[in-house]
């Protein structure tokens, strides 16, 4: 017995209507927004405030940025066990309850960093406690990504699933354009000093607050036709069932994913800590070039997930690869220069060429799992390939800085990361074209072109 990844039947289900995709649309976009504005906040921080905040003064300004970086990584490799977690929820209960808690975890975690007292008033324990809540904030997104993008993929009609998918994912451009700016107005309103006392810790209140909207939002939506169809059948572990039916398809969707996730977190947050640190420009100009960068994902996300209902995932997603080995090296030559504009073309670039890919990841993860153990193989797929490729790019970025002295070597490293995502894309083709029996799988649309299960 086969059965279609990208939708089960959804017969007994009415067709959603145009009022409520415009809700889930909303809905989409907003809970995907406050979500990583909450989760961006941290790693700008992590770059500008936390090195002197929650780690001793006995550090160097290197050691510092290394152990700040590190509680990044931290909360990426809570990432993929939120993933499961929530994932195992989403696929028994629904994407509704599943987002909701996702969202009430990451407002809590924010909150509480907002109010967390520095190394110089409770020592050992501020640092231990921050990664605490960045493992939270981990979870939370671990859970969320995979929720918000089958909320949006699950309601969209024939044909159309590229362009859905574009609403959950242009969530994490307008969440970092949001926590730069939050960073940027805080900055811009008081000195130095009262900045690294109290200043950055207003945009971390608000967004605690501010996923409240979302929240309430959210649970007005009914859960998705896809989910409703299969609610009622009968379930064993959608966790373990994916990981011990379908290991392949996981491994192949860290693979795609992996030079997006790198590459993004090198142009942002490896990108912020290099430029201020090593070549002496501004802060401001720094947050300022990368809400630049986050509005080129705006403009490359919708258009590029668009495409691919036309010509399919796979082909949208090697333009990005080659795109992005291609700009490895002229992006740091540019930033090398020292030059504010050259530095923010530089980002804006890479940071479009990132959107490229992105885009398409929501339906082309979707796609590649059946119905009932979706949101646990997506999310794991997607996670699992941020902890490698984004979750430590940052740290990697500064200790090939530092070992080298020289900016090539990051370039290298994204190289490399693009031919193992090539090398994953040509493995994806490989299993639609032996699973469809279409000799090009790209030639028919994606909605026709997904793989079956048994």
């Amino acid at each position: 017995m086969t059965s279609t990844t990208p939708g089960a039947s959804t017969d007994g289900v009415p067709p959603p209507s145009r009022a409520e995709l415009r809700k889930v649309r909303a809905a989409t976009i907003l809970a995907q927004s406050t979500e990583w504005y909450d989760f961006f906040l941290y790693t700008t921080a992590a770059a500008l405030v936390f090195p002197r905040v929650f780690f001793s003064t006995s550090f160097s300004p290197l050691a510092a940025t290394l152990s700040s970086f590190a509680t990044i990584a931290v909360g990426f490799v809570a990432r993929p066990i939120g993933g499961a977690i929530f994932g195992h929820f989403g696929d028994l209960r629904g994407r509704k309850p599943a987002l909701a808690v996702t969202l009430v975890l990451m407002a809590l975690a924010t909150f509480a960093i907002g109010v967390l007292p520095g190394y110089a008033a409770i020592g050992l324990m501020a640092p231990l406690v921050l990664t605490a809540l960045r493992v939270v904030q981990g979870l939370a997104l671990g859970g969320l990504w995979g929720g918000a993008v089958l909320l949006a993929t699950e309601y969209a009609p024939k044909g159309q699933r590229g362009r859905f998918g574009a609403w959950a994912q242009i969530g994490l451009p307008i969440g970092l354009i949001l926590s730069s700016g939050a960073f940027f107005a805080a900055a811009g309103l008081t000195d130095k000093a009262s900045f690294l006392a109290y200043g950055w810790r207003v945009p971390f209140l608000a967004g605690g607050v501010v996923v409240i909207g979302a929240l309430i939002l959210q649970l007005r939506l009914e859960d998705t036709p896809a989910f409703r169809a299969v609610a009622k059948q009968p379930k064993r572990s959608p966790v373990l069932r994916v990981l011990r039916e379908h290991p392949r398809r996981i491994l192949i969707a860290v693979g795609v994913y992996l030079v997006v996730g790198g590459s993004f977190y090198v142009c942002t947050t490896g990108a912020l800590a290099y430029g201020t640190g090593t070549l002496g420009l501004s802060r401001n100009t720094m947050l300022a070039v990368i809400s630049l960068g986050a509005l080129s994902m705006c403009v490359s996300i919708p258009g590029f997930s668009i495409l691919s209902d036309r010509i399919g995932r796979s082909r949208v997603y090697v333009l990005g690869v080659v795109l992005t080995l291609l700009w490895a090296w002229p992006m740091f030559a540019l930033f090398d220069t020292r030059q504010p504009l050259l530095a923010g073309i530089a980002v804006v670039v890479g940071m479009f060429i990132s959107g490229i890919m992105y885009g398409p990841t929501a339906a082309l993860f979707s796609e590649l799992f059946p119905v009932d153990m979706r949101y646990s193989g997506a999310s794991l797929g997607y996670q699992l390939s941020n902890v490698v490729g984004g979750g430590f790019a940052p740290l990697i970025m500064t200790s090939l800085l530092a070992a080298t002295g020289s900016s090539y070597s990051v370039s290298v490293y994204v190289v490399v990361m693009g031919l193992i995502t090539l090398g994953c894309l040509g493995l994806l083709r490989s299993m639609r074209r032996a699973e469809s029996g279409v000799v090009d799988p790209d030639e028919v649309a994606p909605d026709e072109a997904e793989v079956t299960t048994a």
